[in-house]
């Protein structure tokens, strides 16, 4: 009774595995792996985006996101090509997706949701800070603070100076 239904799962697993192959194979495509560096990404960044495949070795093989322009892919041997890419500097937090053609026709697709991640500046109210630099406020503010300082320090100075004289 064991031996049995040992042999009927294993006929079982035998046909289904018989029947998955085939479906295997056509999961395994041409380009098969995007893989984009670093993983999260500040605005203006630049980011390096590698594809597997012997298809994307192609010289009209190209990588594109919404947040960068299309780029072409260059060909790095071990069957992968790589591109380095910059996300634009108005780019919106957020996950996005990139989409690389390859082939010499561009037919061969592959799209990875959710690739990469752009952050952004914070914007906590006031002090927070959503551009970079300095701006002229921020100046005045720092020139007034180190005016202060050398007139405060000035006058420490001379009363001291004035104590050793008593």
């Amino acid at each position: 009774m064991r031996t049995t239904r040992a042999l009927a799962a294993g006929a079982v697993a035998a046909l289904a595995l018989g029947f998955a192959a085939p479906t295997a194979s056509a999961w395994s495509s041409d380009p098969s792996n995007i893989v984009a560096l670093p993983g999260v990404i500040a605005r203006g960044g630049e980011l390096t985006v590698t594809v597997d495949g012997t298809a994307c070795q192609t010289p009209r093989s190209t990588v594109s996101s919404p947040v960068f322009p299309t780029t072409r892919l260059s060909s790095v041997g071990n069957n992968s090509a790589t591109a380095t890419v910059t996300v634009d500097r108005d780019a919106r937090p957020g996950s996005y997706d990139i989409t690389v053609r390859c082939g010499t026709n561009g037919n061969q697709t592959l799209t990875r949701p959710a690739a990469f991640t752009v952050i952004g500046g914070v914007r906590g109210g006031l002090g927070g800070a959503s551009t970079t630099g300095a701006t002229p406020t921020d100046m005045a503010i720092g020139g007034g603070l180190v005016a202060a300082a050398v007139i405060g320090g000035g006058v420490f100075w001379m009363r001291r100076r004035t104590e050793s004289r008593i």
